[in-house]
């Protein structure tokens, strides 16, 4: 398991209102490009169409498709999924960290071999700084 944690300036409604949108996905989890959520949106068992990103692994061509099967939904605390091809779990997490702060935790979880092949051990560092980035330009408005 990969794992990464930052505090975001930022209250976690607001977090969770960034987060739960599927169509945001692809502004803060760096993996993916695009997404084709189905029409339960964020909800367990739902699948979503993703594109990944320009990276190559060993096992993916850059920019291909994919799907993702959302598999645990805890309102306004996080959601995990399933990334299919890739064959790893990913997750986010979201906790009170002080008045407007929210602690975020970032995981990917799977063998080790394929988090290495498939270029995912920076995802959750990445992810988490995306999200910093986007709710410190939040938080400056």
């Amino acid at each position: 398991m990969i794992e990464a944690q930052k505090v975001l300036l930022s209250p976690r409604e607001d977090v969770w209102a960034l987060i739960s949108e599927p169509y945001h996905l692809p502004d803060w989890w760096p993996a993916y490009t695009g997404v084709q959520p189905d029409r339960r949106g964020l909800s367990e068992g739902a699948r979503w169409e993703v594109v990944r990103n320009p990276a190559p692994g060993l096992l993916r061509r850059p920019r291909s498709g994919g799907l993702i099967v959302i598999t645990q939904v805890e309102q306004g605390n996080g959601f995990r999924w399933h990334d299919l091809a890739q064959r790893l779990e990913c997750g986010i997490r979201l906790e009170n960290a002080g008045t407007g702060r929210t602690q975020a935790t970032l995981q990917v979880v799977g063998p080790s071999w394929r988090v290495w092949i498939e270029g995912a051990r920076g995802l959750p560092e990445s992810a988490a700084g995306r999200l910093y980035d986007l709710c410190q330009t939040a938080a400056a408005l």
